[in-house]
């Protein structure tokens, strides 16, 4: 009983720009409203890199830590695999691709989640799909706003 949810948008910024801000995990407070911080991160992501972030969300907070599955900037193709840091088995799969369209670039983001502990997969996901959609479209929003300047 997972989630997989989907959003694209159009922005008005090459898809070099977008994918350079997409795949920097530092860059990530400023375009996602749910990541408060950056714990640990690489300077440069490469297949298998590591970071870890801090959540806020429901009223709590939590580091998450995320590896790159997919990294191929031709393409505009990035994937990683996200979890809880504190050994929950539980995990979300997040895609981008980031493809040229017209003057600028359309970006596309898809997350499956894949609750496997009881509260988890019988609560936590009950709770999270209302607002995953609209999280998703806010930090596309953000993230267009981010790439303009």
């Amino acid at each position: 009983m997972g989630i997989r949810d989907s959003a694209s948008l159009h922005m008005t910024a090459s898809p070099e720009r977008v994918f350079g801000v997409v795949t920097d995990p530092w860059k990530l407070p400023s375009w996602n409203q749910a990541i408060t911080a950056v714990v640990e991160a690489p300077d440069q992501l490469v297949l298998g890199s590591v970071w870890k972030i801090k959540l806020h969300a429901f009223g709590q907070s939590w580091v998450s830590k995320s590896q790159v599955v997919t990294l191929e900037r031709a393409s505009g193709h990035f994937a990683y695999r996200s979890q809880s840091d504190d050994g929950n088995p539980s995990y979300a799969d997040w895609d981008w691709l980031v493809e040229a369209d017209g003057e600028g670039s359309k970006v596309t983001v898809t997350v499956d989640l894949n609750p496997t502990t009881f509260w988890r997969k019988h609560l936590l996901v009950k709770i999270r799909r209302p607002v995953l959609r609209k999280e998703m479209d806010d930090s596309l929003e953000a993230l267009a706003a981010a790439t303009r300047s």
